[in-house]
């Protein structure tokens, strides 16, 4: 089935786009601060000097930003696309991020009033965003592409 040119990405489409470039350029920031560690020797012999407890929850962590890197650049790419999967994956996505934003909130060593402003704002997101992607006729008309 062929993309109707007339229906291109725009109006409110662009926010849920703006919220997802973002995340990805944060989750690559995440990355790179982690990678880091690696590649400074100073930093690397401190890191390979703790717990393995500790050990292990910075490869988790480094392990989950890049799947998180690695799932908001392909759900980019089908939004690009406009491709007839991005809705049921965009809410996913939404939901992964108020998941990490939980696990930020009930483990990472944070302030807590950050966390908790991560928290509100992943759940406003999706609470705005979810209902937009499901109900819009605007989302229906333009991801019809294969």
């Amino acid at each position: 089935m062929a993309v109707d040119p007339k229906i291109r990405i725009g109006g409110w489409l662009l926010v849920p786009l703006a919220w997802l470039i973002m995340t990805l350029l944060t989750s690559a920031l995440v990355m790179a601060l982690y990678l880091s560690a690696l590649f400074d020797p100073a930093m690397r012999h401190q890191l390979m000097m703790q717990e393995s407890p500790v050990l292990m929850s910075w490869g988790l962590s480094l392990l989950t930003s890049t799947l998180v890197w690695c799932y908001s650049c392909w759900v980019t790419w089908i939004f690009c696309k406009r491709s007839r999967r991005l809705p049921r994956h965009y809410i996913i996505w939404l939901l992964i991020t108020v998941l990490l934003a939980v696990k930020t909130f009930a483990f990472a060593p944070v302030a807590d009033s950050r966390a908790v402003q991560t928290l509100l704002v992943a759940l406003l997101a999706a609470g705005i965003l979810v209902p937009y992607f499901k109900r819009s006729q605007r989302v229906k008309n333009t991801f019809t592409a294969e």
